[in-house]
C-alpha cells in the first residue's frame, strides 16, 4: 500500500517513491512560492513569495519559517553555485543576481545586446560555472509578480552567462515562454520548460531536451507534454528520472520521456529542489504553501 498522494502511473515508480511516508505541509502563508533552493551547510531552504515581494527561510533544524530578504525585488527562481552562493532571478530588478558571501549582492546579468531583459525566471549554474537562465515576460506582464513595462527585447529568450568573461549571449531563441530549467546528472543535455500556453492559445505546455555543447545547445526535441496545468519548475535525481512541477502536483518521469508517477499536492505547484543531508527530502512550492516529502531516491547535487 501507498500513501494517499502516491500516485503509481509505472512499477518501476515504486523503486523512487516512499510508501510509509506522507506529504508533509511546512508552511502557509504565501501568495506565489517559487524558487527553492537548499544550502546543505546550514540546513535551511530559501524559497521567494513572489507577490508579497519577500523570500523566505525554512530552517531544517527546527521547523520554523523567517522572513530571509524583503522587499526582494519580486524575485523568482533560485539556485546555489560551487561555492555556495545564492544566484537569483529578480522580476522587478529585470536582473540576475549573486548573494555574496558578505551579504552584498552582486549583478550577474540585466541586459542583452545593450537592452534591459525581461524579468528572469529560473536559474542554473553549469559545472564549468556557466550559469543559465530563463527570461519570460511575467515579471513585466502586470503588475503583480514586477512591474509593468514593455519588453525592450521583444522576445522570451534563454541565456548563458560566460563564467570568465561575464557575456551575457542568447542560446535558445525559439520559445514563446522559456521557464524552469534544469542539467542531466552529467550536465550533457539541458531541458528547458515551455508555458506558452499561458500566452498563446493552445501554445505550448512542454519540457525540451537540449544537448550542450560547451556554449551551444543542439537539438530541442520535445521530451514530455504537461497532462494536467503546465510545467514550470523541476529538479533531477541521480538516476535521471525528472521530478516536474505541474497542476495536480510533481510529475515524475524516467531518462525515456515515460510518465512513471506522481506525488499528488493540493495545491498547483511552482518548483521543487532536494534536500536533506542526503538529498532524499523533495522540498515543494505549491501556490501558498510549502511542502515535503521522503523518496527512495536521492537528488542531484549542486555544481561542486
Amino acid at each position: 500500500m501507498y500513501a494517499e498522494h502516491v500516485d503509481v502511473i509505472d512499477r518501476s515508480f515504486t523503486k523512487l517513491a516512499q510508501g510509509n511516508v506522507y506529504m508533509e505541509k511546512l508552511w502557509t502563508g504565501a501568495r506565489w512560492t517559487e524558487g527553492p533552493a537548499y544550502f546543505a551547510a546550514g540546513r535551511y531552504l530559501v524559497f521567494s513569495d513572489i507577490p508579497n515581494n519577500r523570500m523566505m527561510r525554512y530552517d531544517e533544524t527546527d521547523g520554523s519559517v523567517s522572513v530571509f530578504r524583503s522587499p526582494s525585488n519580486n524575485t523568482n527562481g533560485n539556485t546555489r553555485d560551487a561555492e555556495g552562493r545564492l544566484v537569483s532571478c529578480e522580476h522587478l530588478g529585470r536582473r540576475v543576481t549573486r548573494t555574496e558571501h558578505d551579504g552584498t549582492i552582486t549583478v550577474i546579468a540585466d541586459r542583452f545586446e545593450g537592452k534591459r531583459l525581461n524579468s528572469p525566471n529560473d536559474v542554473v549554474v553549469h559545472i564549468d560555472g556557466s550559469i543559465w537562465f530563463t527570461d519570460p515576460t511575467y515579471g513585466i506582464d502586470i503588475d503583480y509578480e514586477g512591474a509593468r513595462a514593455e519588453s525592450e527585447i521583444g522576445a522570451s529568450n534563454v541565456y548563458r552567462v560566460d563564467p570568465g568573461t561575464g557575456a551575457v549571449e542568447a542560446v535558445a531563441t525559439d520559445f514563446v515562454k522559456p521557464n524552469g530549467l534544469a542539467f542531466t546528472p552529467d550536465y550533457s543535455r539541458l531541458f528547458i520548460a515551455d508555458t506558452g500556453a499561458s500566452h498563446v492559445e493552445n501554445g505550448p505546455r512542454h519540457i525540451r531536451e537540449f544537448a550542450v555543447d560547451g556554449k551551444r545547445l543542439s537539438g530541442g526535441a520535445l521530451f514530455a507534454e504537461c497532462s494536467y496545468g503546465m510545467f514550470d519548475g523541476f529538479r533531477f535525481d541521480v538516476f535521471g528520472n525528472l521530478w516536474t512541477s505541474a497542476g495536480d502536483g510533481v510529475h515524475c518521469y524516467n531518462p525515456s520521456g515515460d510518465l512513471v508517477g506522481k506525488l499528488r499536492v493540493p495545491e498547483v505547484v511552482a518548483n521543487v529542489s532536494w534536500g536533506g543531508p542526503r538529498l532524499n527530502r523533495l522540498y515543494i512550492c505549491g501556490t501558498s504553501s510549502l511542502y515535503a516529502t521522503y523518496l527512495r531516491t536521492n537528488g542531484m547535487p549542486y555544481p561542486s
